[in-house]
């Protein structure tokens, strides 16, 4: 298996050195993606193995049955993705680079084969990240630089649960698992924004879903506090785009001035933050208000995972709260309509 998964790593490496300027990312990335398919053990051996500590154990037997739940209940496309353990030689999966230009809301954006143009980059060479970063620093750009625990290879490989992602609970273990299997279920090219924000629908409402039918009604309640945090988080996001769309509006000439009128709205969007959006959350510590990064850059990345959360769960109550058959019409609307997948959502629901 160790031979022929390296063969497969050598083959993405030489059709990256003959095909793209970014050889060395994707080559490196196809090195990183053998190492961790290489060291894949069975998640079912690992829970009867007396070895396994009881914390890791329990976990793992809930990665087992929120996949199960997942293909089963949502028919999610899972393939054999999560029944094998991979363990890095790192607490951290990647370094995800976002960046954007200052005087306006256009994100910097990266091209890869099969999934079209997309406005972040993740590394596993931290250093490369750090130095890619302060390239765009340098360039004029404002950047975000965040880590990952969890990534889809959208149903190409068989992706296993990391040590990375392990180390959190059980509710964000069956939320991961979930957002992951909708990426292997639909991905649209080039739709970075429409297919990570329905991830994190079908994560929040499916991990909620599971944890119910299971009987455990207080670790549902909280999925669902989560999400309802998510959902006011992502109305205020965008109530700061338009600000900042209507500041530059004001000045389209002056460069200065249109940097000078965003600094100003990200001094209101602060105090906004600490004195109005705080009080409403119910599962964020109150010092998220006071510490998230404020630019363009961070901004840009947090609309990816957040943009028009609330239309989907207004698809969801159309479709009498029926989770499987909500993912569908979602996908069914956003196929018809790939170009624009939030408008047909939206159509559809109006």
């Amino acid at each position: 298996m160790r031979r022929g998964i390296l063969a497969i790593a050598v083959a993405l490496a030489v059709l990256a050195l003959i095909s793209a300027p970014t050889a060395c990312y994707l080559s490196r990335g196809a090195w990183e993606e053998a190492k961790i398919l290489s060291r894949r053990q069975p998640i079912s051996e690992l829970v009867r193995d007396p070895r396994t500590p009881t914390d890791a154990r329990e976990k793992l037997k809930v990665v087992l049955a929120a996949r199960n739940y997942a293909k089963d209940s949502l028919r999610l496309r899972t393939k054999d993705s999560f029944t094998t353990y991979s363990r890095l030689d790192h607490d951290t999966l990647v370094l995800v680079v976002s960046a954007a230009y200052r005087d306006t809301l256009k994100p910097y954006t990266w091209w890869f084969p099969i999934v079209g143009r997309v406005p972040y980059k993740g590394y596993f060479d931290f250093n490369a990240a750090r130095r890619a970063a302060k390239d765009l620093e340098a360039d004029g750009f404002d950047v975000y630089v965040r880590p990952s625990d969890a990534f889809s290879t959208l149903g190409f490989f068989n992706d296993p649960l990391l040590n990375t992602t392990l180390k959190g609970d059980s509710l964000g273990l069956a939320n991961t698992v979930i957002h992951e299997l909708t990426h292997n279920t639909y991905y649209a090219s080039g739709q970075a924004p429409f297919n990570e924000s329905f991830a994190m629908f079908v994560g929040a409402r499916g991990a909620a879903a599971f944890f119910r039918s299971r009987g455990q009604s207080a670790a549902a309640a909280k999925l669902d506090a989560e999400w309802e945090d998510d959902k006011v988080l992502a109305r205020f996001w965008s109530r700061v785009i338009a600000s900042l769309d209507s500041a530059y509006a004001a000045h389209p000439t002056d460069k200065a001035a249109r940097i000078a009128a965003r600094d100003t709205v990200y001094l209101r969007t602060r105090a906004a933050l600490v004195g109005e959006i705080a009080p409403q959350l119910k599962t964020i510590n109150p010092r998220y208000a006071q510490r998230v990064p404020l630019d363009n850059a961070s901004l840009l990345a947090r609309r990816v995972y957040a943009s028009d959360l609330d239309v989907f769960d207004q698809v969801y109550e159309k479709e009498g709260r029926d989770l499987k058959r909500t993912i569908g019409r979602v996908i069914g609307l956003a196929k018809a309509n790939p170009k624009e997948p939030f408008a047909a959502l939206k159509n559809w629901v109006h």
